[in-house]
């Protein structure tokens, strides 16, 4: 279904005339049905961008100052999107948008008398032109991951490697929400390794959760300079438990099931891999899309596993860890987050009758 279609059925649903986004990811996904995805950020210290979109039924129009408007109009927005300013010190956001729009209305941010809108939930499932875009978009983020890992050394800093990820990613117009770099020490003490002035030593993981055009893109490498003996063996256990969310998702999508009983499927691989409780440690994942993760699974997840759609799932086992952004269809897995340039190796799902590859360690 369509992005329009889709609103139009929302609309219709909830008896509302329109329905507005100003959160940079909901932005995108709305000016993107017009044929080109806009960026409405200036200040990333932000959680709304300097604009919102509308779709009303008949068309997407954009609120925005007398600032922005020219700018927008010109380098952002596709023929045919609609523009109304406001100017920039007689008004804001939230009062100009309730003031064009047709109500009843809801938003993805505060408006004076609008009701609120769940933008994740009609964000899913992925469209064929957005699956298009996620493709091209998760290639360049691997590559660019993968260029900085191939040229990292042992003696240099978490920070200064971090710092050429980011960028590489810059220069491919990509944005780095997340950005980590754990050396061999820092890796196995914590789960989220943020960028410290620490020589990365006997191995490193880089793991990057990317952003382009709204879409979420994660990955995560492994590269090893004198790897202690035990660094394969936890890949590879980090490796299935990933193999089977993936082979899991596919299958609980199929048949309507919950992110729930993917978790389910996840912890019965630790269990299967020697390590029943490792899955407490960390947060393993979930759909992507529109956010970095459009929900995170736990063991009482209720939300629907919809296909297609984009997912990351993220397994660690103490100083290991596996991930990539894959596109999970009622047909199969298809890694978006891939060269085919990294060493792989094929591992087979707990409980399916799946054999996923999935990315291993490189020695350097």
């Amino acid at each position: 279904m369509s992005v329009t279609a889709r609103l139009d059925a929302y609309l219709e649903r909830n008896d509302l005339a329109a329905v507005w986004f100003a959160r940079p990811n909901s932005f995108a996904w709305l000016t993107g049905a017009t044929g080109r995805p806009a960026d409405n950020v200036v200040d990333r210290g932000g959680d709304i961008g300097v604009a919102a979109a509308g779709y009303d039924g008949d068309g997407v129009t954009v609120v925005t100052d007398t600032i922005e408007g020219p700018r927008l109009r010109e380098e952002e927005l596709a023929d045919g999107v609609a523009v109304e300013t406001y100017t920039w010190y007689e008004g804001d956001l939230g009062s100009a948008v309730a003031e064009a729009s047709p109500t009843p209305a809801a938003a993805d941010f505060e408006v004076p008398g609008f009701a609120t809108v769940d933008a994740s939930a009609l964000r899913q499932p992925l469209t064929e032109t957005q699956r298009e875009r996620y493709r091209d978009l998760g290639a360049e983020v691997a590559a660019a991951v993968e260029r900085v890992a191939r040229r990292a050394a042992a003696s240099d800093t978490e920070r200064s490697v971090a710092a050429d990820l980011r960028g590489e990613l810059a220069e491919a117009g990509v944005d780095s929400p997340v950005a980590l770099v754990g050396g061999g020490q820092r890796a196995q003490r914590y789960r989220h390794y943020t960028p410290k002035p620490e020589p990365l030593g006997d191995y490193a993981l880089l793991s990057v959760t990317a952003e382009r055009d709204g879409l979420y893109t994660s990955c995560t490498r492994t590269v090893a300079f004198d790897a202690p003996e035990w660094l394969r063996e936890r890949t590879q256990e980090a490796m299935r438990v990933e193999a089977t969310a993936l082979a899991a998702t596919r299958a609980v999508g199929r048949d309507g099931g919950t992110a729930g009983d993917v978790f389910e499927a996840v912890q019965d691989a630790y269990e299967a891999v020697g390590w029943a409780d490792e899955w407490r440690n960390h947060h393993q994942g979930g759909a992507a899309g529109y956010a970095g993760r459009e929900w995170v699974a736990t063991p009482d997840s209720d939300e629907r596993v919809v296909l297609p759609q984009a997912y990351a799932w993220n397994p660690t086992v103490r100083g290991a860890k596996s991930e990539d952004t894959h596109l999970v269809t009622g047909d199969g897995v298809e890694l978006l987050s891939g060269t085919g340039e990294w060493p792989t190796e094929r591992v087979d799902a707990v409980g399916y009758d799946e054999t996923v590859p999935r990315h291993g360690v490189l020695d350097i």
